[in-house]
């Protein structure tokens, strides 16, 4: 079938980052996706009776994916890389999954339709399973030195000819957004974020869903000093004046409450860092209500400050 086919000829699995003999994917996986509620969403039965994919989702056809594997503190670690078919120059943006072990994963139908759809609007797409999951070593820390799986990507840019090292942004989600926070204020690398349900006060985050602490080795004999880490809030001054921060959060979030990202940005605004705060009525956690509006925010956000360099805002009191 056609939509079969596409999907062959754009899912380019390769061992490593630097291989240059891409594998394509396996008729197991094609079938896999092919079963999919998530699929057929997204695709019509044409006049001869085959299956192809909505108009809005050729962009399929523009894109390619890979499978890295690259080292993390001596580890092991798997991600994979989105990109634009065609040759050039691109930006890169770094996302950072949410959830924990296999909850949240990368899987190919969010590479294929989220992150495929945004590198095909020019972007090369990076992204990292985390140590513990998926097939990467080490243990899963939510927010510990896993931290430094999202923070080597950035050595692997270089690896890619189709990567702009000096344009680079980061895209979070949730813990993703957790994991954003934890990484801008190691790096000079990072011209502009995104981050969407995020996580930015980890002891409130716990008080209302217990047990992420029990992915934090010794958390017992370090639990100031391992809530304090992962908790943004507390830190919002080391955040760069240079990186402006979209924040984006659904009001009707019960996975992480809304007040996460409305006090951050009280935060953000004392330290006059830029920063722009999006709250969706009635938007759930991944605020599936709006989605369309929260990717054309996002997308307008990388173009804004990653492409075309726009100049930063004022954030200090100014009169008209």
């Amino acid at each position: 079938m056609s939509n079969i086919r596409i999907i062959i000829l754009l899912l380019l699995l390769a061992t490593g980052c630097n291989s240059q003999e891409p594998k394509l994917l396996s008729e197991e996986d094609i079938g896999a996706i092919a079963e999919t509620a998530f699929y057929y969403e997204r695709t019509i039965t044409n006049a001869e009776g085959n299956e192809e994919l909505l108009p809005e989702y050729k962009y399929l056809d523009s894109i390619q994916i890979s499978e890295i594997t690259y080292l993390s503190d001596n580890l092991k670690i798997k991600g994979f890389s989105i990109s634009p078919k065609k040759k050039g120059k691109y930006p890169v943006i770094i996302y950072n999954r949410g959830g924990s072990y296999d909850f949240g994963a990368i899987t190919l139908p969010m590479l294929l339709f989220h992150l495929g759809e945004l590198a095909s609007k020019g972007n090369v797409v990076l992204c990292s399973q985390y140590r513990g999951n998926s097939g990467s070593e080490g243990q899963e820390e939510f927010g510990g030195n896993d931290v430094n799986d999202v923070l080597n990507l950035l050595d692997l840019v270089k690896e890619f000819e189709y990567a702009d090292p000096d344009r680079i942004g980061m895209y979070g989600w949730s813990r993703g957004g957790m994991m954003t926070y934890i990484a801008l204020p190691q790096t000079n690398n990072i011209k502009v974020a995104v981050v969407g349900g995020a996580v930015s006060d980890f002891r409130l985050n716990e008080k209302n869903r217990p047990g992420f602490t029990d992915m934090i080795p010794n958390f017992e004999a370090n639990k100031e000093a391992e809530f304090d880490r992962r908790s943004a809030i507390l830190w919002a001054d080391k955040f760069s004046k240079e990186v402006p921060i979209l924040m984006l959060h659904g009001t009707s979030d019960w996975r992480v409450k809304p007040e996460h990202s409305l006090n951050m940005a009280l935060e953000f605004s004392k330290y006059k860092i830029p920063y722009r705060l999006i709250m969706f009525e009635g938007g759930d956690h991944g605020i599936n209500e709006h989605l369309k509006e929260v990717h054309d925010q996002i997308y307008r956000w990388f173009d804004t400050y990653l492409k075309k360099d726009s100049p930063l805002p004022n954030m200090e009191y100014h009169r008209q």
